[in-house]
């Protein structure tokens, strides 16, 4: 317990002193991030599964079918 309380302080220490424009690089960084996973994935990377197929049969049958046809997409 007291090397996770270390290794927690460790970066909480490190974040406090951090220069004014380090602090606002990370923010830059955290909404980049957000905006990739959080927003590009509801419009660009819909769920293909629950869209094509409507038991969980169906999509296990699938994946299977997918991972085990090797030459299915090279054609």
């Amino acid at each position: 317990m007291n090397f996770l309380k270390r290794f927690i302080f460790l970066y909480v220490d490190g974040f406090k002193n951090q220069s004014k424009l380090s602090k606002r690089l990370w923010l830059i960084i955290l909404i980049k991030i957000f905006i990739m996973f959080a927003i590009l994935k509801l419009f660009f990377f819909p769920n293909f599964l629950n869209t094509n197929f409507s038991s969980d049969e169906e999509k296990s049958d699938h994946i299977i079918n997918v991972l085990t046809n090797k030459n299915q997409g090279n054609e």
